[in-house]
C-alpha cells in the first residue's frame, strides 16, 4: 500500500546538468543535451535513441534546447589505452574522480574515490563502502561484498581470485562514459549513489550495416633496477656494528643472520641476476571486431574481444575474453522490445610473493633465510611451481530486456535486469614449497544482483513558454554474495591434489577427509544478502529556457536497515539559471552563460546484515584465525559476535547531505570553455567501531554519529586554442581540490584512536599520526633531563643513538601524546592536462597526469633500516621477497640509529619515514595518421586509422621511493605492488 500511495502521490524531475561525460570527440569541453540517464529516464533515453535508428521519428523532448557543458574524450583515444580496468581509464580524465592505482599486476583490484572519501579508510570494508555506482546501460553493478575479510587474518588480498571486477569493461563497446558528482544528477539513483556514480553507455545498433575491427600489440617494458647480493647488505649493515658494538664486528650474541654470515656462499655473496627470471618483457594484446545492423522494424549488434596483458613481474598476467549482443525489435508503431547482454571470463596469473601465499594459511614457514639472489638457485625454487597450480577464473555477465510503451506524450517501461559474476580459485602448493607439508585450496563464490523496474513519464501540455515534466517509477532490487572455502594441509602425497572423503554414511567421520587430520582442513560457507524497495518521484519546470526547478522525491525501504527506521526519505532540488538567455542576449563575445545550483540527501546503506536487528548470534574466530562453531553438551551452539562487535537496537539511516553551485561558461563562440564546481558534502549518522565492552568480549560496538565533511573546488578548461585549415591545436585542463574534515564523533567524543590512527574533530580523517623526528642523539649527555631523570619513550630512558623525537607537552617523556597528525594520505590536488595535435591526416596526443599534495609513509625504506627486529622472527613482517635483494630508495638520507636499542629507533610511525609523494607523469603520447584518403579509392572502407602510443613514459616526483602511486589504501609503501610499466603499442582502428 506504501509503494502504490507513492507511486500515485509522487511526481519526477529532469535535472538540466548531467556532469562530466566522455563523447565522441577530440578531448574538450562541448555542449550537449540536457538528458540525465538514470533508471526510469535513462530507458527512455536509450528507447529514443532506438527508436531513431529505426528510421521513426523521435518524440519531442523539453530538453532538446537545454545545454551543458560536458567533457568529451574521443572513444578511439579511450580505447587505444592498454588498459585492464576501468580505473585505468579514467584516471586522469574526469574532475572529482580520484583513482588510485596501487599496483602494475594485472587485474588487480584498484579503489576509485568521487569527492574525496566519506568514513575514514580503516580496512578493506570501507573502502568498499567508499566506492561510486557504477552503472552499464542502465544496470547499476554489483561489487564484490567484503565479508570475506571476516576470515582472514590479513586484509592484502580477499579470499578467491581477487579480480578486478572492471576489468570485463572493453571500452571498444563504449559509446559514452558519464561521472555523475552532484546530489541533482546522482539522487535518482537512490542510496547506492551516496559515492557518486558513473554512467557507461554501449554502442546501440544502427539501421545501416557496420563492422569495426581494432586491433593493437605492444610491449610492456620491464624495469630497471639495482640488483644487490649479500656482500651490499653486509656493508650497509657493518657501519652499525663498527658503530654501536664494542668490538666493531658482530658477535655470537647478536644473532648476525647465518646466509649473511659466510662470505664464501656463493648463493648470497654470488652473482645477483635474479632479476633475469622475475622481470620480463610483457606481452600486451587486445583484437575485437563486431557487426551492426538493421532495417526499420528490428536492429541489432554483436561484438567479441580479446584481451592479454601478461605484466612484467612475477609472471602475473591477465586474458580477457568478451561478448556482447543488444537486439532492438519494434513490432508496431507503439510497442518497443530491447535487451543486452554482455559476457566476459577473466583469467589471471596471481603474483607469487611469499607474504600472499603465508596470508592464506595458518602458520607462517621458517623465514631465518630469505630466497637466493643468484639466479641459478633462484631458478631452482621457481621450478618447484611448475609442480603446482593457481587457476583463478571470474565470469561475468550483465543483461536486461525491456519493454517500452510508447503513447506520444505518455511513455510506460518495465524492465528485467541481472548483474551476475562468479569466482574460482584452485591452489595447490607442493611439499618442497611449503616445509614439506603441502597445501591445496578451493574457492568459488559469486555476487548477484536482480532488478526489477517500472516507471510511467508523461510531457505535460502546456504554453509555449512554459514547459512541465513528470514521472514516477519504483525499483524492486535483490542482492547475494556467497563463497564457499576450504583449504587443507599435508597431503597423502604432491601427486594427489583433492580431499578423499569418508563415503561410508555409517562412521562417525562422515564425508570428512581421510588424506588429512582434522585439525589442519578448514571449511568455510558464508551467504548473506540485502533487498531494497524504491519509490521515486520527478518533475521539472522550465520557463522560456532561462530558468529551469526540479524537485525529486524518493523513498528507499532496505533490509539491512532496523525495523525501527527502515525506510528514508530524501529529497533534492536543483535550480538552473540561464544567464546569457536572460541578461545577456546580446552579448556576442560570451555564448553561454549558466548557473547551476543542487542541495538534497541521498541514504547510504548499511552493507552488512549483522546491523538489521540488532545483537545477533554467529560463529566467532578462533585463536587460530578460522572460523569455529562452539558447542555445548555436545550440540552446535551460537554465540554473540564477539569477533565482529557488539551492534545494538537503535541504528538510524545513515545518509549525505550534498550542496553544488556550477557556472559554466563559453566565450568567441565556444572556442573557450570553462566548468567551474564549488560542492560541500556531509555524511551523517555513520558507524564507527568504537572500542569498548572488552569486560564482555567483545573488541568493540559499533554506534551511529559520525559526521565528516568534504568541501572541494573542480575546474575544467578547454579551447580550440588553434583552429587552421591543416593544423589544430585542442589543449584541456581538469583539476580538482578537495579536502576533508572530522565533524563529529559517537557520544560526543572529541578523539579517538583506531588500528594506530588517531581521529580527532576538527582534522582531516586521511591523516598519518607520527612522532617528530629531529636528529639523533651523539652522545648520553645530550639526552634532556627533568629532576635528574633522563627522558625515556614510553619508560625506556633514551641514549646515545636513539631518535631526538619532540616532546611536544614537555613532560619528558616520549610516547603518544607527542605524536602529530600530519600529511595527508590522499592527494589535495589532482588533475589531468590533455593535448591534440592535428596536421592534415597526422595526430599526436599527449596526456599529462598530475597528484599536489599527497604524503606517502615509506615503510618499506622502515623495514630495511630496522633489519634486527626483522631477523629470526617467523611473522609475517619478517618476510624477504626476492625484491629483498633491490636497491631502493636514498639510504643516505637517514641518521644511523642504534638498532639494538629497546625504542625501535627505526619504527615506522615517525615523519623521518614521511615523504611529499606528489607527482607529475607523462602518461600518453600517442602518434596516429589516418589512412582512409589513401585506402578509400573503389573500396567500401570508411576510416583506418593507425598509431603507435607509449604509455607511463616519465615521473616528475619528489618521493624518493620506486613509484609514488604503489601505496596501500592507508598511504604506506610497503614495498609490494608490481611496477606500474612502461609501455608501447602499434594499432589500428578500421570501420567498414
Amino acid at each position: 500500500m506504501r509503494i502504490l500511495i507513492g507511486c500515485i502521490l509522487m511526481f519526477s524531475i529532469h535535472t538540466g546538468a548531467v556532469g562530466s561525460t566522455f563523447r565522441g570527440g577530440a578531448f574538450h569541453l562541448v555542449l550537449q543535451d540536457a538528458l540525465l540517464e538514470a533508471p526510469g529516464r535513462q530507458d527512455s533515453l536509450t528507447v529514443d535513441s532506438t527508436v531513431k535508428d529505426l528510421g521513426l521519428s523521435r518524440r519531442d523532448s523539453i530538453f532538446s534546447d537545454q545545454h551543458i557543458f560536458t567533457v568529451a574524450l574521443d572513444v578511439d583515444d579511450i580505447a587505444r589505452f592498454p588498459a585492464t580496468s576501468l580505473q585505468q581509464y579514467m584516471k586522469d580524465q574526469a574532475p572529482g574522480l580520484y583513482a588510485q592505482e596501487n599496483s602494475g599486476e594485472p587485474g588487480t583490484v584498484q579503489p576509485m574515490y568521487i569527492r574525496g572519501i566519506p568514513m575514514p579508510i580503516l580496512t578493506q570494508k570501507e573502502i568498499y563502502q567508499s566506492q561510486p555506482l557504477v552503472v552499464l546501460d542502465g544496470i547499476p553493478l554489483i561489487g564484490e561484498h567484503p565479508f570475506a575479510f571476516d576470515i582472514q587474518q590479513y586484509q592484502f588480498d580477499r579470499i578467491g581470485p581477487a579480480t578486478n571486477l572492471l576489468s570485463n569493461i572493453d571500452m571498444n563497446n563504449i559509446e559514452s562514459i558519464q561521472v555523475l558528482k552532484d546530489v541533482g544528477n546522482t539522487a535518482i539513483y537512490g542510496p547506492m549513489a551516496a559515492n557518486g556514480v558513473i554512467v557507461i553507455t554501449t554502442k546501440q545498433p544502427g539501421a545501416k550495416r557496420q563492422i569495426t575491427f581494432n586491433s593493437y600489440v605492444g610491449l610492456a617494458q620491464r624495469p630497471t633496477i639495482t640488483a644487490i647480493n649479500g656482500d651490499y647488505e653486509n656493508a650497509f649493515r657493518r657501519q652499525f656494528y663498527d658503530r654501536y658494538t664494542a668490538i666493531g664486528r658482530y658477535s655470537a650474541d647478536d644473532a648476525y643472520p647465518l646466509y649473511l654470515s659466510d662470505s664464501l656462499n656463493t648463493s648470497y655473496y654470488g652473482p645477483s641476476n635474479w632479476s633475469d627470471s622475475y622481470y620480463r618483457n610483457g606481452l600486451v594484446y587486445s583484437a575485437d571486431a563486431d557487426i551492426s545492423g538493421g532495417g526499420d522494424r528490428a536492429n541489432f549488434r554483436f561484438a567479441v574481444g580479446h584481451m592479454q596483458n601478461q605484466g612484467v613481474a612475477d609472471q602475473a598476467g591477465m586474458k580477457r575474453y568478451s561478448a556482447l549482443f543488444n537486439i532492438n525489435m519494434k513490432p508496431v508503431e507503439w510497442l518497443l522490445f530491447s535487451a543486452m547482454i554482455n559476457g566476459n571470463r577473466v583469467l589471471r596469473d596471481r603474483n607469487r610473493t611469499l607474504r600472499d601465499r603465508f596470508a592464506t594459511m595458518s602458520y607462517v614457514p621458517d623465514l631465518s633465510s630469505p630466497l637466493s639472489p643468484n639466479n641459478t638457485v633462484y631458478s631452482q625454487y621457481l621450478n618447484e611451481f611448475d609442480n603446482s597450480f593457481d587457476n583463478n577464473t571470474t565470469n561475468i555477465v550483465e543483461g536486461h530486456a525491456k519493454l517500452v510503451f510508447d503513447f506520444d506524450r505518455l511513455t510506460v517501461t518495465s524492465r528485467l535486469a541481472v548483474d551476475y559474476n562468479e569466482g574460482n580459485r584452485d591452489l595447490f602448493y607442493p611439499r618442497p614449497l611449503m616445509e614439506e607439508n603441502s597445501f591445496a585450496a578451493n574457492y568459488y563464490g559469486y555476487n548477484q544482483r536482480l532488478i526489477f523496474d517500472n516507471h510511467v513519464s508523461y510531457n505535460v501540455p502546456t504554453g509555449n513558454r512554459h514547459e512541465l515534466f513528470v514521472e514516477a517509477g519504483n525499483i524492486l532490487q535483490w542482492d547475494a554474495f556467497k563463497y564457499n572455502y576450504a583449504y587443507a594441509y599435508k597431503g597423502i602425497n604432491d601427486f594427489i591434489k583433492i580431499n578423499l572423503l569418508e563415503s561410508d554414511p555409517n562412521k562417525p567421520d562422515y564425508l570428512n577427509p581421510l588424506a588429512f587430520p582434522r585439525e589442519l582442513v578448514f571449511k568455510f560457507l558464508d551467504y548473506t544478502n540485502q533487498n531494497l524497495v524504491s519509490v521515486y518521484g520527478r518533475g521539472t519546470y522550465n520557463f522560456d529556457d532561462r530558468y529551469t526547478v526540479s524537485l525529486l522525491l524518493r523513498t528507499d525501504g532496505s533490509s539491512n536497515a532496523q525495523p525501527t527506521s527502515r525506510w528514508l526519505f530524501t529529497p533534492t532540488l536543483t535550480f538552473d539559471w540561464n544567464i546569457k538567455k536572460d541578461l545577456l542576449a546580446d552579448e556576442s563575445s560570451i555564448s553561454t552563460l549558466k548557473l547551476r545550483t543542487s542541495a538534497g540527501r541521498l541514504g547510504r546503506l548499511n552493507v552488512f546484515d549483522n546491523f538489521s536487528q540488532g545483537p545477533t548470534y554467529s560463529t566467532f574466530v578462533g585463536y587460530t584465525g578460522n572460523v569455529i562453531t562452539p558447542g555445548y553438551n555436545g550440540f552446535g551452539v551460537l554465540t554473540r559476535p564477539y569477533e565482529f562487535g557488539w551492534s545494538g537496537y537503535g541504528i538510524p539511516w545513515a545518509y549525505s547531505d550534498q550542496l553544488n553551485i556550477g557556472l559554466d561558461i563559453g566565450l568567441a563562440d565556444e572556442r573557450f570553455r570553462i566548468s567551474l564546481d564549488w560542492y560541500t558534502k556531509y555524511d551523517r549518522n555513520q558507524l564507527l567501531g568504537i572500542p569498548s565492552y572488552a569486560e564482555f568480549g567483545y573488541r568493540q560496538s559499533y554506534n551511529a554519529g559520525m559526521d565528516v565533511n568534504n568541501t572541494g573546488v573542480e575546474l575544467l578548461l578547454s579551447a580550440d586554442a588553434v583552429k587552421k585549415n591543416n593544423f589544430t591545436w585542442a589543449p584541456s585542463l581538469n583539476m580538482h581540490y578537495n579536502t576533508n574534515r572530522l565533524v563529529s564523533l559517537p557520544g560526543g567524543l572529541d578523539e579517538i584512536v583506531i588500528n594506530n590512527r588517531l581521529f580527532r574533530v576538527g582534522e582531516r580523517i586521511d591523516r598519518f599520526w607520527v612522532l617528530q623526528n629531529e636528529g639523533i642523539y651523539l652522545s648520553d649527555e645530550e639526552v634532556p633531563t627533568l629532576d635528574g631523570s633522563a627522558m625515556t619513550y614510553n619508560g625506556i630512558p633514551l641514549s646515545a643513538g636513539d631518535p631526538r623525537w619532540v616532546d611536544v607537552n614537555g613532560d619528558n617523556t616520549i610516547n603518544d601524546a607527542d605524536r602529530q597528525l600530519k600529511g595527508s594520505i590522499l592527494p589535495k590536488i589532482v588533475g589531468g592536462f590533455m593535448n591534440q595535435f592535428t596536421f592534415g591526416d597526422w595526430s599526436l596526443d599527449a596526456h599529462f597526469y598530475f597528484n599536489i599534495g599527497r604524503d606517502v609513509l615509506n615503510a618499506d625504506m622502515a623495514n630495511r633500516f630496522d633489519f634486527i627486529n626483522r631477523e629470526g622472527v617467523t611473522e609475517m613482517n619478517s618476510v624477504k621477497e626476492i625484491t629483498f635483494w633491490e636497491k631502493r630508495g636514498d639510504y643516505s638520507r637517514y641518521p644511523l640509529y642504534n638498532p639494538w636499542s629497546n625504542v625501535i629507533p627505526y619504527r615506522k610511525e615517525q615523519d623521518l619515514f614521511l615523504e611529499d609523494a606528489s607527482f607529475l607523469k607523462l602518461r600518453t603520447l600517442s602518434l596516429g595518421y589516418d589512412l582512409t584518403k589513401l585506402l578509400n579509392k573503389g573500396s567500401n572502407i570508411r576510416r583506418v586509422f593507425v598509431y603507435c602510443t607509449g604509455h607511463n613514459l616519465f615521473t616528475l616526483t619528489p618521493y624518493t621511493g620506486r613509484d609514488p602511486e604503489l601505496v596501500d589504501f592507508m598511504g604506506y609503501d610497503t614495498g609490494y605492488g608490481l611496477p606500474i610499466p612502461r609501455t608501447y603499442t602499434l594499432g589500428v582502428r578500421m570501420n567498414l
